[in-house]
């Protein structure tokens, strides 16, 4: 149990000058883990101190990144069976007190809507074009193409909020709302680009592992085939791999989201995240 009273009195002490009594609080205070968070930001807002606020923002952003390992470790370690769960650690980089519950709502509402609309013994691509109207139409999901280096097109809860996002991030809204629905989307790990495919390995197709056709979240949910995959890679001057076809792992994913948020902050000069979010994908290699 926190004693609030040791709390605070290790919080005032927080701006001491020497050096050794400084990491001693500092220590003793990480120790309660997220148990002590809100007593922190609490302190944060009342202190004047610029050096006390500095290290209390330290202290509080250390303790949340250190959470957010282990619920990412959790989940790899697991299995990594839930890509939203996976999405959602990730999310919470940027934005430590999300309300996840409110991320789950949407998710659903948006597969509601289209679960209202369904037609029974649809065929594979009657359900992708109803998906397109439910998704681009109705709830006005598009790709950002005006700032498309941004790093908040990685994070779920912005790309719910705006309905504007990268290649992978609409590509996993949608590809985890056919799947609540039984439809069998998804991901593929494409170089410099990420779809999706529809697969039904119960019938004949002209793809190994039965794959029917591809789909381009960034592109509206255009149905596309594998010679269109062909000339893709033969453009990137790339070996047709079979990787490049069929779809990958959710851990594959949140690897490739990392990458995505590297590449982003090193655009925008920001050292401290790059290294963290490496530390991040290191985890997905253990």
């Amino acid at each position: 149990m926190i004693d609030p009273k040791e709390i605070h009195s290790l919080i005032k002490l927080l701006d001491d000058p020497d050096k050794e009594i400084f990491e001693h609080i500092h220590d003793k205070l990480a120790s309660y883990g997220g148990e002590v968070i809100e007593y922190l930001e609490s302190a944060w807002e009342e202190a004047f101190d610029p050096i006390q606020q500095e290290r209390i923002a330290e202290l509080v952003h250390e303790i949340q990144f250190r959470l957010l390992k282990e619920e990412l470790k959790l989940w790899y370690q697991g299995g990594a069976f839930d890509l939203l769960q996976g999405v959602i650690a990730i999310n919470k980089y940027q934005y430590p007190d999300l309300d996840e519950q409110k991320v789950i709502n949407q998710i659903e509402a948006i597969k509601r809507d289209i679960w209202l609309q369904m037609i029974y013994d649809a065929s594979p691509a009657e359900q992708v074009k109803l998906i397109n109207h439910v998704f681009y139409n109705i709830h006005g999901f598009s790709g950002n193409t005006s700032n498309h280096q941004d790093p908040q097109n990685s994070y779920l809860s912005q790309v719910l909020e705006t309905k504007k996002g990268n290649q992978i991030s609409l590509a996993i809204i949608y590809s985890i709302i056919a799947q609540k629905l039984d439809i069998p989307v998804y991901g593929v790990n494409l170089p410099q680009h990420f779809i999706l495919a529809y697969v039904d390995e119960s019938m004949e197709t002209e793809f190994e592992g039965g794959i029917l056709f591809y789909i381009n979240a960034f592109s509206r949910g255009t149905i596309f085939g594998r010679r269109d995959v062909d000339m893709f890679l033969k453009n990137l001057k790339l070996h047709a791999e079979k990787q490049f076809y069929e779809p990958c792992s959710n851990a594959d994913i949140i690897r490739r989201i990392l990458r995505n948020l590297i590449s982003s902050y090193e655009n925008l000069g920001s050292a401290e995240k790059v290294v963290e979010l490496n530390e991040l994908l290191g985890l997905l290699d253990a």
